[in-house]
């Protein structure tokens, strides 16, 4: 069942439009009316593509939260063969919006993490829609150390509104939390590469992102704060949510012009949610290529370019 973004409602309309002359043409045996049916979808086809090449920050943001987009789980069952979740920080609990463990990536054993927001109602409630608590940054943490230990890469999916903003997360430490997983991230010996396949929000994304290299799927998001958080602090007006994101430069064009991101992973026309194995699959090579950029470096020269990369960023701004 396919689902529209209100500004697909131009292809939306074209498509319902084909399928209805594509079943009366099966119906009736109607060579003319298939014709018809297909030129229909070629006009769909043009428009999306017309439609995709101009979009606007804050339909990205759309896009980036689509709820039929491809999630964590999907990108371990299209990357990673061999995954075997680890759960618990060994200090609380286990915390389910961040998923690790080990697996292997193209015959590599590796560590893998990221956010996971679920896809239907029960799996978004037990996720907590991808936002997590103190313990799933401790998690993040002992299971980057133990990549660490062992010389495996890191790889990290982001997906995150940012992390759980509730009273207990904050009685538990939300913010050391999260800044000894960016610390840990910072700090490890072996390559860590970080893709945001749909929102990559606050600290809670920078997290588990703090790596050797930064991509971003093409229609992903990457902000300080959500638009309509941001509307808020600004304006005082949630509303102004589109303006917040124009202003705020928080698509992957912008960050790659800006020098915060490494790379673009291209997407299907229409976004990763119109074909997710497609995006799968350029993602898996994304990150292949970023992977191999830094073999053969020692663990010193790991994390003296890492380190120079985050301070370059802040010197230039």
């Amino acid at each position: 069942m396919r689902s529209y973004l209100d500004f697909e409602k131009p292809v939306a309309e074209l498509e319902a439009k084909a399928d209805e002359l594509q079943a009366s043409a099966d119906k009736n045996d109607s060579r003319a009316m298939r014709d018809e049916a297909k030129k229909l979808t070629q006009r769909a086809s043009a428009t999306l593509k017309e439609i995709y090449g101009q979009l606007t920050p804050w339909q990205k943001t759309l896009v980036a939260r689509h709820p039929m987009r491809p999630h964590f789980k999907d990108y371990i069952v299209g990357l990673i063969d061999e995954f075997t979740p680890l759960a618990g920080d060994r200090t609380f609990s286990e915390d389910q919006a961040i998923v690790g463990g080990f697996g292997r990536f193209r015959g590599r054993s590796v560590c893998v993490i990221g956010q996971e927001k679920g896809n239907d109602t029960e799996s978004r409630l037990r996720h907590n829609f991808g936002m997590a608590m103190p313990e799933g940054y401790r998690k993040a943490v002992r299971l980057m150390e133990m990549a660490d230990r062992f010389g495996l890469p890191v790889i990290s999916f982001i997906d995150t509104a940012g992390a759980f903003p509730g009273i207990e997360a904050e009685e538990r430490g939300q913010a050391e939390a999260i800044a000894r997983s960016t610390d840990a991230c910072l700090g490890l010996g072996v390559t860590n590469v970080a893709l945001v396949i749909g929102e990559g929000g606050s600290g809670g994304a920078v997290a588990i992102a703090s790596c050797n290299s930064v991509l971003m799927m093409e229609h992903s998001i990457y902000t300080v704060a959500s638009p309509e958080a941001s509307a808020s602090i600004l304006w005082r007006d949630s509303g102004r949510a589109q303006d917040a994101a124009t202003n705020m430069k928080i698509t992957a064009q912008d960050l790659l012009r800006f020098g915060i991101i490494d790379g673009i992973v291209p997407e299907p026309v229409g976004g990763a949610h119109r074909d997710p194995d497609a995006a799968i699959v350029a993602a898996g090579k994304a990150v292949d290529a970023a992977l191999a950029q830094w073999r053969g470096l020692s663990a010193d020269e790991i994390r003296r370019r890492r380190a120079d990369k985050f301070l370059a960023i802040g010197r230039k701004f």
